[in-house]
């Protein structure tokens, strides 16, 4: 493949456009504000200049891999020519729904359109489109150029054709792949992940142990790279009440998200983005030390 799209440019967004301006593909990245475009850009240059100074990109590559990505408030212009298009807008399916909507009534027939939902249905999101047989998710993780894998989930009327091809542009962006063959909310590891997080909220809330205990315990006994608040904090507290409610709708009463999450939101602790979640974090985003919200 030589060029996809990426339809909004938040976290997400970007980070899978710049893999992909990375790995050799031109990307036409999406967003409804210019003001959004430029700092998406201002993310990845950062990002960029991170690897650089690590050492795992030169200077060349870095300035090669800004000029592949083209950003545009027009989403015609976005999605011209692009063989695969990466919608990765908020996790609301009726924004979702208007998305594919318009990608639909502009993407050649031949086009592939792909959904970052990390639980949504596919086959639900594709409902909306008149060839739901060229629609699969490519579920990225946080953040994308780090993370090694990409989930891909097959709707209800995914042909072999386009799962065919998801694979394929996963590999060429050097990833490993997992394929749900049946569409199943939160799919792997949303599902996983959501119920160890709510378990150790649940802990916490029983007054079993600190945050930074069981954050401790999760990253030394269980060998993951983070504990489940620090996680929590990096994806956004909104986030993960609003996975849980949508698995709650699907899965019932074990995936009820508990009060002190509900609670953390409503008082406009997010986590790193706000400065404030499970712990506090200083203006350069650094965690303070023994801090516990």
């Amino acid at each position: 493949m030589e060029r996809i799209a990426v339809i909004g440019s938040g976290t997400m967004g970007h980070g899978i456009a710049q893999v992909a301006a990375m790995y050799g593909l031109r990307v036409g990245l999406y967003d409804i504000e210019e003001g959004r475009l430029v700092a998406a850009l201002g993310q990845v240059r950062s990002s960029l200049d991170r690897l650089a100074r690590s050492g795992k990109l030169d200077e060349t590559g870095t300035a090669e891999a800004l000029g592949r990505i083209e950003t545009t408030t027009e989403l015609a212009s976005a999605v011209d020519g692009a063989e695969v298009v990466i919608e990765a807008v908020p996790e609301v399916l009726e924004l979702k729904h208007q998305v594919f909507r318009q990608l639909d009534a502009t993407c050649p027939a031949e086009t592939v359109l792909a959904t970052n939902t990390s639980q949504l249905s596919i086959t639900e999101i594709a409902a909306v489109t008149a060839y739901p047989e060229r629609t699969l998710g490519l579920h990225f993780f946080n953040p994308p150029v780090l993370m090694r894998l990409v989930e891909v989930v097959r709707g209800l009327r995914t042909s072999d054709v386009t799962l065919g091809r998801g694979l394929e542009l996963v590999g060429q962006l050097g990833k490993e792949s997992v394929v749900c063959q049946r569409d199943a909310a939160g799919f792997i590891t949303t599902r996983a992940l959501a119920a160890l997080r709510l378990e150790c909220l649940r802990i916490y809330e029983e007054g079993i142990a600190s945050i930074a205990d069981i954050d401790k315990a999760i990253r030394l006994g269980l060998n993951h790279p983070m504990g489940p608040f620090e996680l929590t904090d990096l994806v956004g507290l909104d986030v993960a009440l609003n996975n849980s409610r949508n698995l709650e709708q699907v899965y019932g009463e074990r995936f009820r998200p508990p009060q002190s999450l509900a609670l953390h939101v409503a008082a406009g602790r997010l986590g790193r983005k706000t400065g404030a979640g499970w712990y506090d974090y200083s203006p350069e985003g650094e965690r303070v030390d023994d801090s516990e919200g």
